[in-house]
């Protein structure tokens, strides 16, 4: 879970060792002073130790054997999870290309990738990068040919809510499609739960992990699901795989929803995937009926406080 939810592409092994020698150089100087990658690969660390109870003691006591085999086992329950998931998402995506009820012409078979990516019309056209237009024959060619090469940092129209994108607004609509909507719920809550109200099914990943609220490692896994194997030629997911660029992708999703500066946009998107995936556990950010009794409780809570503040000066 951790793997789906905080980061995915992980070397365990690399990260236990040096979560490990982070903590005794932090007792000296702190995290801001480190770089940007080291920073995060420590809050990566601090929030794998939070996930599992009593790691850090069997990190501090063990040899360095141990953290190495803990970090092979924890890595090889993470490569499994999301094998799962591929296996599971290559199939179901095939399903939400286009509205129910329509053919996907020609057909797609979840067992022939060559097929898909931009050698065939629908997946192309979704994968085709923002601000390229797939329409244009000689570009539609070009990404055919390979003689375009997408880096993962070129977004796909995929991302975007309607699979419009608006160069003037690059933020409208980003991450917001019904297929990242669809595969994560397909993930997090149920594969049944995409075509019915949102809600946590005793057997989905996000009910048995008490997780109530989106994540920004998880948006940004789901989004590299459907991008690197879903819907490309790529069958793998990795941070080998050359085909979709999958780690720079990854990266440059997480980059982005970590960006300090970016945070008003951020927050907003994630309240919204919160709402849509997990409504019953975000009522603390929902608007109040009006004229409610919880209304009218906080319009004399606040009048009371105005009074106050008054009679204070």
């Amino acid at each position: 879970h951790f793997g789906r939810t905080v980061f995915a592409l992980c070397n365990y092994p690399a990260l236990l060792t040096a979560g490990i020698l982070q903590l005794e150089e932090l007792q000296d100087s702190p995290l801001e002073d480190f770089p940007a990658d080291v920073q995060r690969e420590h809050r990566v660390f601090i929030e794998l130790l939070d996930s599992y109870p009593g790691l850090m003691d069997h990190l501090t006591n063990g040899e360095e054997e141990d953290i190495i085999y803990v970090g092979e086992m924890l890595g090889k329950g993470a490569s499994g999870a999301r094998g799962d998931d591929t296996k599971t998402l290559k199939a179901a995506v095939l399903e939400w290309l286009v509205p129910r009820g329509q053919a996907v012409i020609p057909p797609l078979s979840q067992n022939i990738k060559s097929d898909q990516g931009f050698n065939h019309e629908v997946t192309g056209a979704l994968l085709c990068p923002a601000g390229l237009d797939w329409l244009n024959a000689e570009t539609k060619q070009s990404l055919k040919s390979g003689e375009t090469a997408v880096r993962g940092d070129q977004w796909p129209i995929f991302l975007y809510s309607g699979y419009v994108y608006d160069s003037e607004d690059p933020w409208k609509g980003l991450l917001r499609s019904e297929i990242l909507v669809f595969g994560f719920k397909h993930v997090f809550t149920s594969p049944s739960s995409v075509d019915k109200e949102p809600k946590a099914t005793r057997s989905g990943n996000a009910y048995l992990h008490g997780m109530k609220s989106v994540t920004k490692g998880s948006l940004a896994y789901i989004a590299t699901q459907a991008h690197s194997v879903s819907l490309s030629s790529s069958s793998v997911f990795s941070r080998t795989d050359t085909v979709t660029d999958s780690e720079n992708f990854y990266h440059s999703i997480l980059d982005l929803l970590e960006d300090p500066d970016e945070s008003e946009e951020v927050c907003d998107l994630m309240m919204w995937w919160t709402r849509r995936v997990f409504p019953n556990s975000s009522s603390s950010q929902r608007s109040v009926s009006k004229n409610s009794a919880l209304s009218k409780i906080r319009e004399r809570r606040a009048a009371l406080r105005e009074w106050t503040i008054a009679d204070v000066h």
